[in-house]
């Protein structure tokens, strides 16, 4: 199944939440009591997957229903972040780090059937595989505006005449640069730095000033006499009290800024194991600016490899580029200044590389023998706790206590029942970002959206009818009778949910009436009377047929290598893997490029015809085959 890209957020199929409308009384039925598993309030808990939909077979791709989803760390933690997790793990420490039972993990699961997902397109047989076994077997590569497929191919930082010259980094010496460093992130209880400067000429002085300003940004200098000698003073301007200062997005725009370069530079994001909304947040907390000064056209899965072009607002390429040495799992590169930002949905699509290890060839129900493992796609016991806590309680500052984490959508929510109240719901609610709000309400549409396909195809089939909806540009018409011949199955759209979109002319459209009903929403007035809040609604294709598809079948014998290279291998000029012809397990690597809103796993479901919910692939997932 598919979807066309319908507002800001790139949703993760079957990332469901339930609209709060402003209350926070338990669900009132168990459909929603399913659905309130990402915050402590009514919200539902993502199946798993974020990418985008395709579907090929092995020789014939067979085409996908379309459903709705749309480091060793540098050690600058600071004192109000100490408690919060490492973002550097390996692949093999995220992948160990739980330490509770599988039940106790999967207890919150979805399969695909609780958010509607229920029908195949092809009739063919399919066959077992185990989806990101590892999260390296999941890549995405994002396709610009201008259709091509982001790679992370250079680290190189644009000279620009108006940067510091060479002098600036190499005149601080190692240990210099080390006591600067310490004292930018409040490592010791220096208050300041004293270089003293053994040629005492401006030009020597402007150098060293230049220096320390853009190599320690946050620090300023000053020039002193002490005991006849000069020396160059590097200092927090407030203090301590300054980290609050320096951490907002205001800092970099009163830094001077050449008028001849773009207030934006763009670069390539490499990351593992990492969705983008957190890895904003960590390139935030390092560069001490807000998250709301970066932009980037669609969010990318956590439990995968990802790609992706990003922007931020005048910071420059050096800066950037210095977090490689810092943070793990991540890489910066391809830099350049533009003009504008990035927007949401301005990517042309998502070109993914997936292996299905363990593949067999008869019924799936023999994974289930394997040897079971939870993973940590599956939920942290931190956030059971914490939702233990809150339904016992309703004390947010209690189940904020249980949450070790507090930059998680859980942990924002509940700082702000703790700062507005409990009778204050919209304005705690506020301090989630606007982003991961709006993705609540994007995904109820979806949930909303998978049932109508799913019913709309088990009422008619694959083909169009009269009353089916098409596009003709941006505007929705009706399939007539006399024009049905003009039309494939491929051409017809469904509605997501808002006030803005027109409805089949057939008994799904009283099948959408009474879904939102039974939610308590009206849909001849879907407008909220807070305006992020209404739903506007889109449309998307029930089918779209991937491009680009290629596969093979590997063989290996050690579970833990990777079977392919990564951008950053080819840039440390790894060789790529090499396979015997002969080997103990099987895997079946497939290529494909899918438009936005497009989501990967149900073209992997059409081929396997078989349920890619996180709930499910963690039963199937194994330590191999006893």
């Amino acid at each position: 199944m598919e979807m066309t890209d319908m507002t800001s957020v790139s949703l993760k199929r079957g990332s469901l939440v339930v609209e709060d409308h402003d209350s926070g009384v338990p669900a009132e039925e168990t459909k929603k009591q399913k659905m309130s598993e990402c915050s402590p309030t009514k919200s539902l808990h993502r199946l798993g997957n974020d990418s985008l939909p395709n579907s090929e077979d092995v020789r014939r791709a067979p085409e996908a229903v379309s459903v709705g989803k749309d480091e060793k760390n540098c050690e600058a933690q600071f004192e109000e972040e100490e408690e919060e997790e490492e973002d550097g793990l390996s692949e093999e420490e995220e992948e160990e780090e739980e330490a509770e039972s599988f039940a106790d993990m999967m207890k919150h699961g979805l399969t695909e059937l609780d958010v509607g997902i229920t029908k195949f397109v092809s009739p063919h047989q399919g066959f077992s595989g185990i989806l990101k076994e590892r999260y390296s077997d999941f890549v995405v590569h994002e396709i610009g505006k201008d259709g091509r497929i982001s790679h992370l191919d250079d680290l190189s930082v644009p000279v620009d005449e108006e940067d510091p010259s060479e002098d600036a980094f190499t005149v601080l010496t190692a240990e210099e640069k080390q006591r600067l460093e310490e004292l930018q992130l409040f490592k010791n209880k220096e208050t300041s730095v004293a270089i003293e400067v053994i040629e005492d000429t401006k030009e020597k002085r402007t150098v060293i000033h230049q220096a320390i300003k853009s190599l320690f940004p946050g620090l300023e200098t000053k020039t002193e006499d002490r005991e006849g000698k000069k020396y160059i003073v590097a200092y927090h301007a407030a203090g301590r009290k300054a980290l609050a200062k320096v951490r907002t997005a205001a800092d970099p725009r009163k830094h001077s800024w050449p008028k001849s370069r773009g207030s934006y530079c763009h670069f390539v994001l490499y990351k593992e194991n990492k969705d983008t909304m957190d890895a904003i947040n960590v390139l935030s907390k390092y560069l001490r600016v807000k998250p709301n000064i970066f932009s980037y056209m669609g969010t990318k899965d956590k439990r995968a490899i990802t790609v992706q072009e990003i922007a931020v607002l005048k910071i420059t390429a050096q800066r950037l580029a210095h977090l490689n040495k810092c943070l793990m799992n991540f890489k910066l590169g391809n830099f350049s200044y533009q003009k504008n930002p990035l927007k949401l949905g301005e990517l042309q699509g998502n070109h993914f590389t997936v292996v299905l290890r363990a593949i067999l060839q008869n019924s799936w129900t023999e994974v289930m023998d394997l040897i079971l493992k939870p993973r940590s796609g599956a939920e942290k016991g931190y956030l059971v706790k914490c939702r233990e806590e809150w339904a016992k309680t309703k004390d947010p500052a209690a189940a904020l206590r249980k949450l070790p984490v507090k930059r998680c959508v859980e942990g924002q929510l509940l700082r702000g029942l703790s700062k507005y109240g409990m009778k204050n719901i919209v304005s705690a609610f506020g301090i989630i970002p606007r982003n991961n709000r709006l993705m609540y309400i994007h995904s109820y549409q979806s949930y909303v959206w998978n049932n109508m396909v799913s019913k709309r195809i088990e009422d008619y089939g694959l083909k169009p009818i009269p009353g089916d909806l098409v596009l003709k540009g941006a505007t929705a018409t009706y399939i007539e009778e006399d024009d049905i011949n003009n039309y494939s199955i491929h051409d017809v759209v469904m509605p997501l949910p808002g006030f803005d979109v027109v409805y089949p002319k057939h008994k799904i459209r009283d099948a959408y009436r009474e879904m939102l009903t039974a939610d308590n929403l009206d849909i001849d007035n879907m407008r909220h009377k807070i305006r992020d809040y209404s739903l506007s609604g889109a449309y998307r294709k029930i089918i779209i047929r991937p491009q680009n598809v290629s596969w093979e079948v590997v063989a290996y014998d050690d579970p833990k290598i990777p079977l392919f290279n990564t951008d950053v291998d080819n840039l440390e000029g790894k060789p790529p893997p090499v396979f015997a012809s002969e080997g103990k397990y099987r895997a079946l690597k497939m290529d494909f490029s899918l438009p936005p809103s497009t989501y990967a796993t149900m073209a992997i479901r059409e081929v396997l015809k078989m349920d890619t919910s996180i709930k499910n692939q963690t039963q199937l997932n194994t330590t191999w085959l006893r």
